[in-house]
């Protein structure tokens, strides 16, 4: 089991074509569709960036995962357990990473009595209670406690390794280190839309590499656990720590809220934290579900989140993907998502 270590740039090459969903398609008699093209966006980052993200799995070996016939899901030729597909999307992730990013690395946060092993990516186990209903609120502290880590470890060396927290249902479906050349003074990102409820959504976090910047995301994550433990410990489950965010955006920087429908990038400071806050119709845009509901893909998509039953459109472009050698366009599955309500 790998442990985390000062990350250096793999020397690899490109191993499959560097951007998919995105490529040019035309779909006739389908009136709200965007024609999305090509983004030329590439090797922006003059630091490495590590993909984080926190996954465990519950009473379940995933090796033996595959062996159980309950609860089977086919997507398309293969066939997924419970747990066996929660890995599939793990997989999934981090195959769309290699794909856009092969210089980066992952970073799977787990509980340490947690059964996690990963040939692509380092397994970090962190101590906490992982289960269900306080997934969330563990997922703040291991942010913090990771970070810390990776602080105390830049005391000795100054190595710029910019970090993306993210869950494990989205695609990157390209280059995104232009966020730290383009907004070099911002410490952390994060992603907005216009949700009078939850206009934060804390499945894309983008912390600076450099020790001024994990300092001020400590400081930042450690707020908003003291929101969560104080205000929202009662709230649903995947809801929580998205309040807790909010709250504490709002109560140093209320000025934002009123920008959240423009869907354009913008920055602030909260507590002394400079914050780039992204739309996320761009950088953590989600398919509508559901007959009537879709209305098109943004232009210039970077990430797509494929929140609940989506995930399994998520194994459908990648299995797609890899089962044809030439440059294809998944917005046909995305569309396909939009008039369908799927059974993961």
């Amino acid at each position: 089991m790998a442990r985390w270590r000062i990350w250096r740039p793999r020397s690899r090459a490109v191993p499959f074509l560097s951007l998919l969903l995105l490529a040019p398609l035309v779909f006739t008699g389908l009136k709200a569709v965007n024609k999305i093209g090509l983004s030329s966006e590439r090797n922006y980052s003059r630091g490495h960036v590590t993909f984080v993200t926190v996954f465990t799995t519950y009473n379940s070996d995933p090796a033996e995962a595959s062996k159980l016939p309950s609860n089977v899901v086919t997507v398309g030729k293969h066939s997924y357990s419970k747990v066996g597909r929660s890995m599939a999307i793990l997989n999934t992730f981090i195959g769309f990473i290699q794909v856009s990013m092969p210089r980066s690395n992952v970073i799977i946060l787990t509980d340490p009595n947690s059964k996690l092993t990963h040939g692509s990516a380092v397994i970090l186990p962190i101590e906490g209670n992982y289960s269900r209903g306080n997934l969330m609120f563990q997922r703040i502290r291991s942010y913090i406690a990771f970070l810390e880590q990776r602080l105390e470890e830049l005391e000795t060396v100054e190595d710029i390794n910019h970090l993306i927290f993210t869950d494990s249902d989205i695609a990157v479906v390209t280059d995104l280190g232009h966020i730290f050349e383009m907004y070099p003074h911002c410490h952390l990102a994060l992603t907005f839309r216009n949700n009078k409820g939850q206009p934060l959504n804390s499945g894309f976090v983008a912390v600076r590499g450099t020790r001024d910047g994990i300092f001020k995301a400590i400081e930042f994550f450690k707020e908003v656990l003291e929101a969560y433990y104080l205000k929202y410990m009662e709230a649903s489950r995947m809801l929580g720590d998205q309040l807790a965010l909010a709250w504490v955006v709002k109560s140093y920087l209320p000025s934002a809220f009123s920008k959240f429908s423009k869907h354009e990038a913008f920055t602030g400071e909260v507590n002394g934290t400079s914050i780039l806050f992204l739309p996320c119709a761009v950088y953590n845009w989600t398919p509508p579900e559901g007959a009537g509901q879709f209305h098109g893909m943004p232009l210039d998509v970077k990430v797509v989140h494929f929140k609940g039953s989506r995930k399994r459109l998520m194994l459908e472009a990648w299995n797609f993907y890899n089962s044809t050698s030439e440059l294809s366009d998944m917005l046909c599955l995305i569309l396909r998502s939009g008039r369908t309500k799927y059974d993961f």
